[in-house]
């Protein structure tokens, strides 16, 4: 893959105010508003946020929900007009990047003043999620879009601000991109990624995905 040059943070987004949805956890916090900067990221992710459901919407592992104006592009004529940031849950989102074109482990540095975030899985889209937007079939809508945005673990935590320009410094060998998982990468595809990384280092949810490829 070749160079990914730099791009920008458009909006940094946290939660606004949990919302009540069906459900084992009975509150989202989906529902996020930009906020000034700037705004410290640390290991659990960007400060005033909040992980309703830590086991399947956060923890390290999930720490930053990155989206792109890309990835949200293709719904603006259905939601009348542009998606304003937060809206689809993210807590940052990105101008001149497609997110599903990174590749696992990519790392991002953000701004100048040191953080450090690592491309970890793709968003896997739930009920939560088609309650918020109230669209018929959103979850298979959003699926077959093969545009999730990106989760991200914290290496190094930092602030971040709106404007903060995002550099790439380092890009894993394999190849293997969010999009690709996020289809359903090939026995190959798996094996390769595997191969060129700890365990320890990939999120436990992807290992999970991978593990069908794998016939592990």
């Amino acid at each position: 893959s070749g160079v990914v040059p730099p791009f920008t943070v458009r909006a940094v987004c946290v939660v606004d105010q949990l919302v009540t949805v069906p459900g084992r956890v009975g509150v989202t916090a989906i529902d996020k508003q930009p906020v000034d900067g700037p705004v410290e990221v640390r290991e659990y992710g960007v400060h005033g946020d909040v992980q309703a459901d830590r086991e399947h919407h956060g923890g390290v592992w999930k720490a930053v929900y990155l989206l792109s104006d890309d990835d949200v592009a293709p719904w603006h004529e259905e939601f009348g007009g542009p998606i304003p940031p937060g809206y689809f849950g993210e807590n940052l989102r990105l101008g001149g990047v497609d997110t599903s074109q990174l590749v696992i482990g990519t790392v991002l540095e953000v701004g100048g003043a040191g953080l450090r975030l690592e491309i970890t899985t793709p968003r896997v889209p739930c009920q939560t999620f088609a309650h918020h937007v109230e669209r018929p079939r959103w979850v298979r809508r959003f699926t077959e879009a093969g545009r999730p945005g990106a989760y991200a673990r914290v290496l190094r935590p930092g602030p971040v601000s709106a404007g903060d320009e995002v550099r790439v410094v380092e890009v894993p060998a394999h190849g293997v991109t969010i999009g690709r998982v996020f289809e359903g990468v090939t026995a190959e595809e798996a094996a390769r990624l595997l191969a060129e990384s700890d365990l320890a280092d990939l999120a436990p949810s992807l290992v999970r995905k991978l593990d069908p490829a794998t016939d592990t």
